[in-house]
C-alpha cells in the first residue's frame, strides 16, 4: 500500500469528520466509503474481525450476540489501544474491557431481552498489526425470535442490514460458512438485492476446516461455481474449543496458514487465502472504492465547507472576553431584534411561515374577524330585546296608560347594550397582547447564543407591553363611558322617531343579493345514521344559502340549505375527539338537513372555526342565546301586549337597532386604532429608541453577554469540523494525482443467485454442486496414485551429457528432476500438460528458479 499513502491518510481524516458531526447530533450528509459485514448467525463474522485486530474483543455467546451495529475503525499506529466515540479521551489497552463496554453499551440501549437497535457503537482500534479500514459488524440474520425478542425480529434485522448496505458507497463483505449450501446463503441473497451487478460484493468463506471429510470448496474459491465479480476468499477461524481455551490469535493465524499450505485442495492458492490476505485485499478494495467515489465525496465536502464559511468567518478572530466585541454584539443583537419585530408586525419578514398566521397577520385577523364576531355575540336576542323593551315601557308608564312612546325607554335599552361593549373590547386587547408576547419570544430566538441577554430583553419588552396593556384597557373603557355619557340622536345615520314608526310595519330582512361570502373545506358529521360518520366537503357560503360540493371544482353539488331563520352555536367534540365543532340549526326545531335538526360541522383549527363564524354573521346567521332560567315567568309578568304597546315596542326596537349600528361601527373602528397606537406602535418605538438604554441601566454588560456553554461548544465543534473538512479536501486533491488504483474486476455470470428463491415453488432452483468426495488430488508425475493415470510408460529421455549449469553468480547445480520436468512440459507431453501443471503447481517457484540459469545457458549455446 506504499503507493496509496495519501489515501491511507484520508480514511482517518474522514473518520474524524464523521465523529465531529456525530458528537453534535447532526447527521453528516456524505456517505463515507466503508465495508459492511453481513451474514447469518454464527457464520463467523465476529471471528473474522477479531482476526484482523489480533485480539479477543467482541461479545460471544449463543443466539444474537451482535445486537447493535459496531462501526469498527482500524487505524495503523505504533501503539496498540482502543477508544469509543461515546467515551472521549478514555483509552483501553485491555481488550477484555473493550468487550465488557460493548456489552454494557448494547444493553443500555436495547435492554437485556436480546432486542436490537440501529444506533451504532463507534469503536476505534489503533494497532501496528492492522491496515486502515472502516468496517461495520451488523447483527446476524435470523429466522426465529428467541426469548423476549419481538416476533418481527427477522424483519427488524433485515431492515437494519439494508439501511447500511443500500448505500452505493458501502462495500458488502458477505460471510458464508463452507459447511452449508452456498446457494442458500442469506448474505449473498441480501447482497444481490441491493447490488445486482456485483460491483460491491466480496465473498468470504469460513469454516473450511469443518467440512466433511473428502469434500472441499475449491471450485467456489476459484470462482468457478457460484461466481462473484470480486471473487471469494477463504479463512479458517478458531473453533469454539480454541476460544474457550483462550488460544492466541497469532497461533490461530499460524494454524490457518499451515492448513492452507498442507491441504491438497487449497495449497496451490495458499498465498491467496487466509486472514492476512483478506485484510490486505479489503484495504485495497476500500482504497479503490474511495478512489471511485472521490468526485462525489469532494462535491459533498465542498458543500459542507461552503455552508460553514459564514459562521467560521465570524469565529476566526474570536476573543470571548473582548469588551468591544461584547458591546458590538449586543448592539447588533438588539438592532436585529428590533428589525425582526417590525418586519413581523408590518410584514415582509425574511422568514415567512407557511403553516400558520403569526405577527401582524394574526393581529389583523383579530381586528377584523375575531373582534367583530365577539361584538355580534353580545348583540341582543330579538325575543329577549322585545321583552325587555315591553317591561321598560310598562315600568315607565307605571299606573298610567301611555299614549306616546317614551324616550326614556330608548335611552335605558341603548345604555344597557353599550355597557356590553366593554367585554369584547377588553378581550380584543388580551388577544393582541398574547400575540405580541409570542412575537417577542420568536424574534429573540436569535439571541440564544447569549441566554442572559435574551432573558433580559424579553423581560424589559414584556414589561413595557403589560404597562401599555393597562393604558389601552383604560382608554377603551373610557370610550365606552363617552358613548354612555350622551345619546346623539341627531347623528346623520340615525333614523329618528318618524322613520322608526314607518319601519315598524316592515321588519323583513334587507336583501343585498346572493353574494358569495366564503369558500373552504369543512368536515360534515351528518353524512350517515352511523355514530361518528364524517367526511370533508367543499362549502360555499352566500348571503342566502350554504352549499357543499365533493371538491373545490364545484361540479358535483351534494346539498344546499337556505339560511333564513337559522342560528349558530358551539358544540363539544366528544370524549375522544379534539375537533373544533359548531352547529347550524333552526330555533323552531325544524329539520335543517335530511332528518337532522342541526348541521354539525368542524374545521382544522379554532382560528378556522372563528373565521367561519364571522362569515356566517355577515350572512345573517347569528349565535344562539339560550333562554335563562326564569324567562318564562318574566314573560308571563308582561301579560299580553295590546296593539298600541306592540307598536311602541317595535318603534323603540328600530331606534335601538339604528343607534347601536352607529355605536358598533364606531367601536369596530376605534378599538383597533387605539390598540395599535397605545400598544403595538408604542412597543415598536420603545424597542428602537429605549431598549439599549434599559439594558445598560439594569444589568452589568459583562454578565449580560456571557455565552452559553452550548454555544461555546458549538463554536469549537464548528471550527474543528471546518478544519477537518478543509484538510480532507486537501488530501483528496493530493490523492487524485498520486494514487493509482486497480480497475473493478469484469462481470461474471451470477444468474445463479435469485432474490426471490422459494423452497416449495414449482420451478427448479439452481444450487451449488456438491463437493466431490473420494480420491485425492491427481498424483505427481511418475507417482501413479490409486485408480489414477500414470505418466507415459516409455523410457525417460536421456539427460544432456554436459555439466549442469549453475545459477548466476554461482550456486548449486540444477536438480535433474527439475530439468526433466521443464523438458517434459515443453516437448512431447502436450496431452498431459494440464495435469502436469496442476500437479507441479506447488513446486512452480522452485522449478522457475532452478530452470532459469539452464534456459540462459541454452540461449548462449
Amino acid at each position: 500500500m506504499s503507493g496509496n499513502v495519501g489515501m491511507e491518510q484520508l480514511i482517518p481524516i474522514v473518520n474524524k469528520l464523521q465523529d465531529a458531526f456525530s458528537s453534535l447530533g447532526t447527521p453528516l450528509s456524505l456517505d463515507l466509503p466503508q465495508i459492511a459485514v453481513v451474514g447469518s448467525q454464527s457464520a463467523g463474522k465476529s471471528s473474522v474481525l477479531e482476526n484482523f485486530v489480533g485480539k479477543d474483543f467482541l461479545p460471544r455467546g449463543s443466539g444474537i450476540v451482535t445486537r447493535r451495529p459496531l462501526v469498527l475503525q482500524l487505524i495503523n499506529s505504533k501503539a496498540e489501544y482502543a477508544e469509543f466515540l461515546h467515551q472521549k479521551n478514555k483509552y483501553y489497552s485491555d481488550f477484555d474491557q473493550v468487550r465488557k463496554e460493548i456489552e454494557m453499551e448494547t444493553d443500555r440501549v436495547t435492554g437485556g431481552n436480546k432486542g436490537i437497535s440501529n444506533i451504532p457503537i463507534n469503536l476505534r482500534v489503533y494497532s501496528p498489526n492492522v491496515l486502515n479500514l472502516t468496517l461495520i459488524d451488523l447483527p446476524g440474520m435470523t429466522k426465529v425470535a428467541v426469548g423476549n425478542q419481538p416476533q418481527d425480529i427477522e424483519i427488524q434485522i433485515r431492515s437494519m442490514v439494508l439501511e447500511f448496505i443500500s448505500k452505493e458507497s458501502c462495500l458488502i463483505l458477505a460471510v458464508s460458512p463452507a459447511n452449508t449450501d452456498l446457494a442458500n446463503s442469506d448474505a449473498l441473497k441480501i447482497a444481490k438485492e441491493v447490488d445486482p451487478q456485483g460491483m460491491r460484493t466480496i465473498g468470504v468463506i469460513t469454516k473450511l476446516d469443518l467440512m466433511d471429510e473428502g469434500t472441499d470448496a475449491r471450485d467456489i474459491l476459484e470462482n468457478r461455481t457460484l461466481p462473484l465479480r470480486r471473487g471469494y476468499m477463504g479463512v479458517v477461524n478458531r473453533s469454539q474449543k480454541d476460544i474457550e481455551g483462550r488460544k492466541d490469535i497469532r497461533a490461530a493465524l499460524a494454524g490457518e496458514r499451515k492448513f492452507f499450505l498442507s491441504h491438497p485442495a487449497y495449497r496451490h492458492m495458499a498465498d491467496r487465502m487466509g486472514t492476512p490476505y483478506l485484510q490486505k485485499i479489503l484495504n485495497q478494495q476500500l482504497t479503490n472504492h474511495i478512489k471511485d467515489t472521490l468526485p462525489a465525496l469532494r462535491n459533498k465536502l465542498q458543500s459542507q465547507l461552503l455552508a460553514m464559511e459564514k459562521d467560521v468567518e465570524e469565529f476566526k478572530n474570536f476573543r470571548p472576553d473582548d469588551p468591544a466585541r461584547k458591546t458590538k454584539a449586543m448592539m447588533q443583537m438588539c438592532t436585529q431584534f428590533g428589525s425582526d419585530f417590525e418586519k413581523t408586525i408590518e410584514g415582509s419578514g425574511a422568514e415567512i411561515s407557511t403553516l400558520e398566521l403569526s405577527g401582524g397577520a394574526k393581529i389583523n385577523r383579530i381586528f377584523h374577524e375575531r373582534f367583530p364576531f365577539e361584538l355580534v355575540k353580545m348583540e341582543f336576542d330579538e325575543r329577549e330585546l322585545r321583552r325587555e323593551i315591553g317591561i321598560i315601557i310598562k315600568n315607565i308608564h307605571a299606573i298610567r296608560t301611555g299614549l306616546f312612546t317614551p324616550d326614556m325607554a330608548f335611552e335605558a335599552v341603548v345604555k344597557k347594550q353599550i355597557e356590553k361593549l366593554k367585554g369584547p373590547s377588553l378581550k380584543c386587547v388580551d388577544m393582541v397582547i398574547s400575540e405580541l408576547t409570542n412575537v417577542v419570544h420568536k424574534c429573540s430566538s436569535k439571541m440564544t447564543r447569549y441566554p442572559r441577554l435574551r432573558e433580559e430583553v424579553e423581560r424589559i419588552v414584556n414589561t413595557r407591553i403589560r404597562e401599555q396593556e393597562q393604558r389601552v384597557k383604560d382608554q377603551l373603557l373610557l370610550l365606552v363611558d363617552v358613548q354612555l355619557s350622551y345619546m346623539n340622536t341627531n347623528h346623520e345615520d340615525f333614523i329618528g322617531f318618524a322613520k322608526a314608526q314607518d319601519k315598524s310595519e316592515n321588519t323583513a330582512k334587507r336583501k343585498v343579493g346572493n353574494q358569495v361570502i366564503r369558500k373552504g373545506w369543512l368536515t360534515l358529521h351528518n353524512i350517515s345514521f352511523m355514530k361518528g360518520g364524517s367526511k370533508e366537503f367543499w362549502f360555499v357560503l352566500t348571503t342566502e344559502s350554504l352549499s357543499w360540493f365533493k371538491d373545490e371544482e364545484e361540479k358535483e353539488k351534494k346539498f344546499m340549505i337556505p339560511l333564513d331563520g337559522l342560528k349558530i352555536r358551539d358544540m363539544e367534540g366528544g370524549l375522544f375527539s379534539h375537533k373544533n365543532m359548531f352547529a347550524i340549526f333552526n330555533p323552531e326545531s325544524r329539520n335543517v338537513y335530511k332528518d337532522y335538526k342541526q348541521l354539525e360541522l368542524s374545521g382544522e383549527s379554532q382560528d378556522d372555526i372563528d373565521s367561519w363564524k364571522a362569515s356566517f354573521l355577515r350572512a345573517g346567521v347569528y349565535p344562539d342565546r339560550s333562554q335563562e332560567e326564569g324567562n318564562t315567568t318574566a314573560k308571563d309578568d308582561i301579560g299580553s301586549m295590546d296593539p298600541q304597546l306592540e307598536r311602541q315596542v317595535e318603534t323603540i326596537r328600530n331606534l335601538v337597532d339604528s343607534y347601536m349600528k352607529i355605536v358598533n361601527k364606531t367601536q369596530r373602528d376605534l378599538v383597533p386604532k387605539t390598540i395599535m397606537f397605545l400598544c403595538v406602535n408604542n412597543v415598536q418605538e420603545f424597542i428602537g429608541a429605549e431598549l439599549m438604554a434599559h439594558l445598560y441601566s439594569t444589568v452589568d454588560q459583562q454578565s449580560l453577554m456571557e455565552e452559553s456553554q452550548e454555544e461555546a461548544q458549538r463554536r469549537e465543534e464548528l471550527l474543528r469540523m471546518y478544519h477537518a473538512t478543509k484538510e480532507a479536501l486537501n488530501i483528496i486533491g493530493d490523492i487524485n494525482i498520486t494514487t493509482n488504483s486497480t480497475p473493478t474486476p469484469p462481470p461474471v455470470d451470477n444468474d445463479w443467485l435469485h432474490i426471490d428463491q422459494t423452497t416449495n415453488g414449482g420451478g427448479s432452483r439452481p444450487s451449488s454442486p456438491k463437493p466431490s468426495r473420494g480420491g485425492p488430488p491427481p498424483p505427481l508425475p511418475n507417482r501413479p496414485g490409486p485408480g489414477g493415470s500414470s505418466m507415459p510408460n516409455r523410457p525417460a529421455p536421456s539427460i544432456p551429457n554436459r555439466p549442469a549449469p549453475t545459477a548466476p553468480g554461482g550456486g548449486p547445480p540444477i536438480p535433474a528432476a527439475s530439468i526433466y520436468l521443464a523438458q517434459q512440459a515443453t516437448k512431447g507431453a502436450a496431452p498431459y500438460a494440464g495435469e502436469i501443471a496442476h500437479s507441479a503447481a506447488p513446486y512452480a517457484a522452485d522449478i522457475a528458479r532452478s530452470a532459469a540459469p539452464y534456459a540462459a545457458d541454452a540461449a548462449r549455446r
